[in-house]
């Protein structure tokens, strides 16, 4: 078996690789494994002035379908945190917020991706005139309330799992 800790990068596309690796349990067994190694994320929870969520019905080419979500993105090479979830808010939506409130972080496909997502709330919304997609990137801007989204999670209109648990999470911390 291949030494513990020896990575082999098998494929890679843009910041996201898939790395195969040997690795010992904590049972002192050597298995070969595979990963894919993300960078992070951050996924933002903004609320408007009238208390409504935002949201982006966005075209994901994976599922070849539109999938309503929150704001989210990739974290940039040494980018702190909370300047990806500003700057992710303001690409996707074309809104700052005066606040951008941590609220921990979640793991998404731990048994195949090394992704951590970290969730924040947004307040203090104001429009910018920045709104930049990136080129594989269709989005539409939404507001929903509360109760509108919670209806859709339950009616099985929204799925996205990051959403889901950012929106859980900020109705456990009483953000919502």
């Amino acid at each position: 078996m291949t030494p513990t800790n020896q990575k082999t990068v098998l494929h890679k596309w843009k910041r996201i690789a898939l790395v195969e690796e040997t690795v010992e349990l904590p049972n002192g067994s050597n298995i070969v494994h595979t990963t894919i190694a993300h960078p992070g994320a951050a996924v933002i929870l903004p609320i408007d002035e009238q208390g409504r969520v935002v949201l982006i019905n966005q075209f994901r080419p994976s599922l070849k379908k539109w999938l309503i979500e929150l704001p989210a993105g990739t974290l940039e090479d040494n980018e702190p945190i909370a300047e990806c979830a500003a700057r992710e808010l303001e690409e996707e939506t074309g809104y700052s917020a005066q606040q951008i409130i941590p609220m921990g972080q979640v793991t998404p496909l731990a048994g195949f991706c090394d992704e951590i997502q970290y969730l924040f709330v947004a307040k203090g919304l104001n429009k910018t005139a920045r709104y930049q997609c990136d080129d594989d990137e269709i989005i539409e801007v939404i507001h929903l309330s509360v109760d509108e989204l919670e209806q859709m999670i339950i009616n099985g209109e929204i799925s996205d799992a990051k959403s889901i648990a950012c929106l859980s999470k900020a109705k456990l911390c009483g953000y919502i």
